[in-house]
């Protein structure tokens, strides 16, 4: 498999029948959407001019030619665009989550950011940027590459803000319960590079933008042509933000979070003026929108397609606690298998989106784990009433949580095998050790990066059985 790299262990037990279709939708999906290819497929360099799509720029006339960028997909995204420039590219610096040894770059500076919450090295480089920009003028072309985490990962918080202050921020947001929308309501409105922050400093100079971007957000339309540019472009350090501080402040009260948050987080966004707003137009810089949440769905529904699997797309919306989403999708296995709703099995259902784990109080965690891992073991548990049922829940981008894995996949065996093991995948969702279960069970999916950055990918598999419809 080109993207699911202990898919030998993973086969190892279980029903591995079920198992060895769901690793393989789930792998030629990922392939599918690697940012690398789809950056290649409309990005070239013929003598000095560049072409992206149906665009082209001299780059003869540009004095610098600079590549910034930061997420979790940004390694694959970065990796692309400093191999088609070349020498025509003057310096690049990439904020990334994970730094592979199998990253190649030429002029490009990797810093190793913190994801979900932000860190040191991120910081420093979000300072290099800003010197970047502040020192750039007119004749000078910023190429952007932006995926989902690049809020975390390019960490610069306005003055009076400490960086500690927005990661005790982050992670009390993280645990409240809240929605990404929410959650970036506020971050970015106490940040100098996210919510748009960035394109301003880069239009302030009066140098030109383009930018490349994946957004993962929940909502977004599937991708038509990509080398077209994409007028409505938004959110990002590098696009306009739709989030105001309107929505910051009802976040604080909605999750009841003022006495939690710093107390110069809560002061500034409270008492802040029109200047403190994030810009929320940009005319002149140039879009490309390589992959929208919506997309992995729609390719993995036409792989199983090309493997002769009826497949329907539950929902690309799914959000809510993780747990929930797992205990349902294993319901919906059990109507299918008994009853033949909403499809006759074999078939396929697939979702993404992107649930949520509600962690109240910290105390009560003893291991490692994620929403997609939570939602696997939760399936786990209602699933073994149902025979081959199988749900694969990963982050899209390659790691799920608080652990270096992409996420889960448990079949109607997985109860049993767990138990014969001494793990009660009861006590694993109330621990929040959901690694550490699916790990002792060859369950745990290791990706590394995969080149995209879609939020969650969730694909069940139900056989048919004799008796069944």
């Amino acid at each position: 498999m080109q993207k699911i790299r202990n898919s030998d262990a993973l086969l190892s037990q279980g029903d591995v029948a079920s198992r060895r279709i769901v690793l393989e939708i789930a792998d030629r999906t990922l392939a599918r959407l690697d940012s690398n290819q789809r950056i290649r497929s409309i990005m070239r360099l013929e003598g000095s001019v560049l072409h992206i799509g149906t665009r082209s720029w001299d780059l003869a006339k540009k004095r610098h030619v600079y590549l910034i960028g930061a997420g979790k997909a940004c390694n694959h995204m970065a990796m692309a665009v400093d191999h088609v420039l070349g020498d025509r590219l003057t310096r690049g610096i990439a904020i990334v989550k994970i730094h592979e040894e199998t990253d190649r770059f030429n002029k490009t500076e990797i810093f190793v950011g913190g994801h979900p919450l932000p860190n040191e090295e991120g910081h420093r480089a979000s300072k290099e940027i800003i010197k970047l920009v502040d020192a750039a003028g007119p004749d000078d072309l910023f190429i952007a590459v932006i995926s989902g985490g690049s809020s975390a990962l390019m960490s610069c918080p306005i003055d009076g803000i400490s960086l500690q202050d927005e990661i005790d921020t982050t992670d009390i947001l993280l645990k409240s319960g809240a929605g990404i929308y929410e959650i970036n309501a506020v971050r970015r409105h106490i940040s100098a590079l996210n919510g748009g922050m960035l394109a301003r400093r880069i239009q302030a100079v009066g140098a030109e933008l383009i930018g490349f971007g994946i957004s993962d957000a929940v909502g977004s339309p599937a991708t038509g042509d990509i080398a077209v540019p994409y007028a409505a472009y938004k959110s990002t350090p590098i696009g306009p933000d739709m989030t105001t501080l309107d929505d910051a402040r009802a976040t604080i009260v909605n999750r009841n979070v003022a006495e939690r948050l710093p107390a110069n987080v809560v002061d500034y966004l409270m008492h802040a003026g029109p200047e403190g707003e994030t810009p929320k137009a940009f005319p002149d810089n140039t879009y490309f929108l390589l992959n929208t949440l919506p997309d992995s769905c729609i390719y993995a529904k036409t792989v199983c397609e090309e493997m002769g699997l009826p497949a329907m797309i539950v929902s690309s919306f799914l959000e809510g606690e993780s747990r929930d989403a797992g205990t349902f999708f294993a319901s919906i296995a059990r109507e299918i298998q008994t009853y033949g709703n909403p499809l006759k099995p074999p078939c396929v259902l697939l979702s993404s989106g992107e649930v949520t784990t509600h962690i109240a109080d910290n105390s009560v965690i003893k291991g490692h784990g994620g929403p997609g891992q939570e939602m696997a073991v939760s399936f786990a548990i209602t699933a073994a009433k149902t025979q081959g049922a199988c749900l694969l829940s990963i982050d899209s981008e390659g790691t799920d949580g608080t652990a270096k894995v992409a996420g889960g996949i448990t079949d109607s065996t997985s109860f049993e095998a767990a138990a014969k093991q001494g793990i009660s995948l009861f006590q694993t969702l109330r621990e929040h050790s959901s690694f550490e279960a699916l790990d002792a069970i060859d369950s745990a999916i290791f990706t590394g990066n995969t080149g995209t950055n879609l939020c969650d990918l969730n694909i069940l598999y139900v056989p048919a059985i004799d008796g069944g419809k």
